[in-house]
């Protein structure tokens, strides 16, 4: 089973001055940002989430808050509610990109055969796995 890396909440966003607007969301704890106007509001919003929600589960905080019914979100003047998608899978390729070392074992034939060839064992690998798990 894969695991989930798409989600939607709900998120408040507010008017303030000079046309900027703020985001920020009920159910997941310290999230908010801002933009310039609504579309960057918007555009941030996602990129926040998908930051804490990343950041919740590389600390194990799960399961992962289930998102409020958005006619249960009460807004004031100024203020309307909307839900934003994010990606985690997709931030993670973006900005997890640390690399990690892991020991191997093949054939010493085969490893012969693939350095008289200067094949990169890590490329190989990274290639393979892409295509194992299906992602680009």
């Amino acid at each position: 089973m894969k695991k989930k890396s798409i989600y939607a909440y709900p998120a408040i966003f507010k008017a303030e001055d000079k046309g900027m607007y703020s985001a920020s969301f009920p159910d997941i704890d310290g999230c908010f940002t801002c933009g310039n106007d609504v579309a960057d509001a918007i555009w941030m919003a996602s990129d926040a989430l998908a930051l804490m929600l990343y950041t919740m589960y590389e600390e194990k905080e799960l399961p992962m808050p289930d998102p409020t019914p958005i006619d249960k979100i009460n807004t004031t003047k100024g203020s309307f509610v909307s839900y934003v998608l994010c990606d985690t899978r997709m931030y993670r390729r973006k900005f997890g990109s640390k690399a990690v070392k892991k020991t191997l074992t093949i054939p010493e034939w085969m490893n012969e055969a693939a350095t008289e060839q200067n094949i990169n064992f890590s490329q190989v690998l990274q290639e393979a796995l892409k295509q194992k798990l299906d992602v680009s």
